[in-house]
């Protein structure tokens, strides 16, 4: 896993979790009802588009990988 792609992550899922978390618990947010349940739900939704972030932006590079290795190969 490299630094570039946890640092990705971490701004989408800020930016994503954020708009989500406004969307879905603004009414929470707003009047401060905060239960641990409403918390949890909270904290998961940043973690949800991290996660998803994350796991994709891995398998995009190792495919670069890959077909960096490929194409070096064919071509000598």
């Amino acid at each position: 896993m490299q630094a570039k792609n946890i640092k990705n992550a971490l701004i989408i899922a800020l930016v994503v979790g954020s708009l989500l978390n406004t969307i879905n618990s603004y009414d929470v947010i707003w009047e401060g009802n905060f239960t641990v349940r409403n918390s949890i739900k909270i904290i998961l939704t940043y973690i949800t588009p991290f996660c998803v972030s994350l796991y994709s932006s891995t398998l995009a590079s190792k495919s670069f990988e890959e077909t960096s290795k490929k194409s070096t190969v064919t071509e000598k």
